[in-house]
């Protein structure tokens, strides 16, 4: 049977998003997160009495579905008149801007989401509009210039990221009338937001499989490196190796990543020589913009990866400082056995199944990553790639002594940061090992040092979610899962994320919201039996209470020492989440021994 093809329509689209968003979150996090919510909820009142449909949030960004082209034409130009009498009324650190693109095309439907032309469009709009404007697709315009009593302005034909597009102002208080050379309209957009780059594993042209861990780790390790720069966001491994093996369309590629900037390149291994090629492509615009090639001694093999990563982001981003550039100095082992099998532990680690009670695959990765210390113990990396074998024997209820697991957890962690201290991942495992063991202040510090140390590995983003969600901040902690499903879309470990994102809206209380997450995470991997435990939960607190008791028992089923209140905190860790969690448990018709 043909493939069916995907769903069309014509829909209005509305793009909005804060101006300086970036700089704001550098300078004042909370107070700009305090303030994008005040604003949210102003666009959130006026889409629904405009009937419009958000069907998009990341950030700061939003996107907006109308019927009507009049309707998103006025909704757009009252939530700029209304930001603007707020920004009169409140000092200026609670004063925010945005920029507001409007288009009419041809949009891809994809379950509640609109892809496509008319989407990218009104992107491009939004990015060329002023701060504080709306600015109009031709073909919205000529609809509703004799409908409404709003001024336009004619800025003519405009290219924004490559795409020609007619561009009509709205004329507003505060705005001005100006004309836009289409020589400068591009350079105006690619600089407001970063750009987002991902970096396909490379092409292991050595004629001999055995070397593929080898490759992957040079794909990896340059990963890593750019993940360290701050200026612009790097998708993650995993998503990225989704693609390995596979012939690939670099345009659609970018398009499901939700990248501007491709890395794609090959290494040649043969004796003690290496050959890696690398080139950097613009997707949007099908362009080279650099390549270059690497003959070296594998004694030089990292000082390789440095220049590499160090050359992609110089043309990404040549406005990155030296103190940004110092970040790439990472702590690396001395000898190259040691780093080998490292690699190897890494592959284990990121091909394991996920499952509860035993992961061979797992106890594999264990096994390499101890070799590599015995050969040297001064890698900082492997101890936290220790560490964090230990949380998912945690988390998969694999350990038969938590204590135990525990303790070497924190060890591994400390004994990486000893060596590096600003090794994120150790940071993270140690934030995970404090909330294990209740001290939930100490858990929130370890998480936010390892968002500062890596801003772009999702697992901080992550650890950050959880950690405000076990202090109680749950409406608080969705920014952070939403940014890592964001960084890792095709992640193996997408369901963690998701997971993430569940346990907020059962805090917040918002159950339907929790089910429908839950069940997408369900689906995307049916072997942690937590998962079961959470569905019940969550199905106890709506009072759907025949599906509960059979999701209940499953749950039990995978937790078969699982009798008081006091275990699951054990292995939920304590805070108010666990209260509602265990609730929930009780009304799905749990009975624990200490009740």
């Amino acid at each position: 049977m043909a493939e069916s093809s995907p769903r069309r329509k014509i829909a209005v689209i509305l793009a909005t998003d804060v101006v300086g968003y970036s700089t704001k979150m550098e300078e004042n996090e909370d107070q700009t997160l305090k303030n994008l919510k005040v604003c949210r909820s102003i666009i959130d009142g006026l889409v629904e009495e405009y009937h419009g449909r958000i069907f998009n949030t990341a950030g700061d960004s939003v996107l907006v579905e109308f019927q009507s082209a009049v309707e998103a034409v006025i909704c757009g130009s009252e939530f700029q008149n209304t930001i603007k009498e707020r920004n009169n009324s409140v000092p200026e650190e609670e004063q925010m801007e945005f920029r507001i693109g409007i288009n009419m095309g041809d949009v891809v439907i994809e379950g509640d989401n609109l892809y496509g032309e008319g989407v990218n469009v009104a992107a491009r709009l939004e990015a060329l509009a002023q701060p504080g404007g709306v600015c109009l697709a031709k073909n919205v315009h000529e609809i509703v210039n004799k409908k409404t009593d709003f001024q336009f302005h004619d800025l003519g034909e405009q290219t924004v990221k490559n795409t020609v597009v007619h561009a009509v102002d709205v004329t507003l208080d505060g705005t001005s009338q100006r004309k836009l050379p289409e020589s400068t309209t591009g350079q105006q957009s690619s600089t407001e937001k970063p750009p987002a780059i991902a970096v396909l594993p490379f092409v292991n042209m050595s004629g001999d499989s055995e070397q593929e861990y080898f490759v992957d780790g040079i794909t990896e390790d340059i990963i890593t490196n750019l993940s360290l720069w701050k200026t612009f966001p790097v998708i993650s491994r995993n998503s990225s190796f989704t693609f390995k093996d596979k012939s690939v369309n670099l345009k659609e590629v970018a398009k499901v990543l939700g990248v501007r900037y491709v890395v794609e390149g090959s290494v040649r291994k043969g004796g003690n020589k290496v050959r890696i090629t690398a080139q950097l492509i613009d997707a949007d615009a099908d362009h080279h913009l650099w390549s270059e090639r690497w003959d070296r001694s594998l004694e030089d093999i990292f000082e390789v990866q440095d220049e590499v990563s160090a050359s992609i982001a110089a043309k990404v981003a040549p406005s990155l400082s030296g103190y940004e550039q110092k970040r790439l100095e990472r702590n690396r082992p001395s000898n190259l056995s040691a780093w080998e099998e490292y690699l190897k532990g890494l592959r284990y680690l990121n091909e394991r199944g996920r499952t509860d009670h035993s992961d061979p695959d797992l106890e594999k990765a264990k096994q390499h990553f101890d070799k590599a210390v015995e050969i040297d113990p001064l890698f900082s990396e492997t101890y936290a790639m220790l560490a964090f074998c230990e949380l998912f024997e945690l988390t998969q209820q694999i350990t038969n002594d938590r204590e135990k697991t525990l303790n070497s957890m924190h060890d591994y962690s400390q004994k990486s940061l000893s060596l590096d201290s600003e090794n994120a991942l150790a940071l993270n495992t140690l934030s995970a090992f404090y909330s294990f063991e209740g001290k939930l202040d100490l858990g929130m510090d370890y998480a936010e040092q390892c968002v500062r140390c890596n801003p772009n590995y999702p697992f901080n983003h992550l650890r950050f979610g959880l950690s405000l969600n076990l202090l109680g901040f749950f409406e608080k902690s969705e920014e952070p899962f939403q940014k890592a499903i964001q960084l890792g879309p095709l992640d193996p470990e997408l369901s963690i994320f998701y997971t993430g994102l569940c346990l907020s809206y059962i805090g917040q209380k918002k159950f339907e919201k929790a089910l429908e997450v839950c069940n997408k995470t369900i689906n995307l991997v049916s072997t942690e039996g937590r998962l079961y435990g959470f569905k019940a939960a969550i199905l106890g607190h709506l009072g759907i209470l025949d599906e509960a008791e059979v999701i209940l028992k499953k749950y039990l089923e995978a937790r078969p020492n699982l009798k008081t209140k006091e275990d699951f905190r054990k292995l939920f860790v304590r805070g108010p989440l666990a209260d509602i969690m265990i609730d929930g448990l009780c009304k799905a018709g749990w009975q624990p021994e200490d009740s």
